[in-house]
């Protein structure tokens, strides 16, 4: 394998690797109950997608204290 004749700078690397980073998630309100949910998937508060219930939701258990 060869070897590099010079060795490459931070800010080089730091270019290079600029792309590399998290995505901010697209949320949007749900048109049956108007929670926020991520396009194209079934809405995790109501269950309906496209119009139509396509799962159905079990409602959220309370936590028991201690």
């Amino acid at each position: 394998m060869g070897l590099t004749k010079r060795r490459f700078s931070k800010a080089r690397t730091a270019s290079r690797r600029a792309h590399y980073k998290a995505r901010v998630v697209t949320l949007v309100d749900c048109p049956q109950c108007h929670a926020r949910m991520v396009p194209h998937r079934v809405c995790p508060a109501c269950g309906y997608y496209g119009g139509r219930k396509v799962l159905e939701v079990k409602p959220a258990e309370e936590k028991a204290g201690p």
